[in-house]
């Protein structure tokens, strides 16, 4: 087991808890990690590019001449592709660009994500983020009591609506529930910020 400290909201220390060596502790696999970063990547892409082809260009409907007897080539339509202003071929069509990375691989990569940031002391708990409403200055001085600089990913557990909302519109801070943690986010950042109540969530999932 790995130990960490556990900070209040104020950011004094209020005890330790054990990391499962199993989901926090292992030895990061680079190359999985690389793959899912891919796999992210490629499954935010829009994937609408498009072009016409020569049924979807305007005009052309008539053979330009007759087939024979001119002394120039056979031309069917002058929306043909070697026309200027005809249709492209094999030009992109809209299509998605998301795939999956097999069940096991896809968790051995958050594993190694989160196990990079205990050993390089770039993850920091927090026993709760509790906010009686939202409020983005109070999210902010947070932060700030537990010395949370630069980009920092928040992540806490799925009913805490009123810390959602408060971090929302605040530079550098991104805020997921603990059931939506993924490679991209945790490698983006410079830190993690957690409740101990996602880390037990994460564990369970993972462990």
């Amino acid at each position: 087991m790995t130990q960490i400290d556990i900070l209040k909201q104020s950011g004094s220390k209020n005890g330790s808890m054990d990391l499962k060596d199993e989901v926090f502790g292992i030895e990061p696999n680079n190359h999985v990690l690389a793959d899912a970063v891919i796999m992210q990547q490629a499954s935010l892409r829009q994937g609408t590019h498009a072009v016409k082809n020569r049924s979807a260009v305007r005009g052309g409907g008539r053979k330009p001449w007759r087939q024979k007897g001119t002394g120039r080539a056979r031309q069917g339509s002058i929306r043909s592709p070697q026309w200027r202003g005809g249709g492209v071929v094999f030009g992109p069509t809209p299509r998605s660009y998301a795939y999956k990375l097999p069940r096991k691989v896809a968790r051995l990569a958050i594993k190694s994500a989160l196990s990079q940031k205990v050993a390089d002391q770039e993850l920091i708990v927090v026993d709760a983020l509790d906010f009686t409403k939202p409020s983005t200055k109070e999210f902010k001085q947070t932060l700030d009591r537990l010395n949370a600089k630069g980009r920092t990913l928040v992540i806490v557990e799925a009913d805490n609506e009123n810390a959602i909302l408060s971090a929302r519109n605040i530079d550098e801070v991104k805020i997921i529930k603990a059931d939506g943690v993924n490679v991209l986010d945790v490698l983006n950042n410079n830190q993690i910020v957690a409740t101990q109540a996602a880390l037990s969530t994460i564990e369970e999932a993972l462990g």
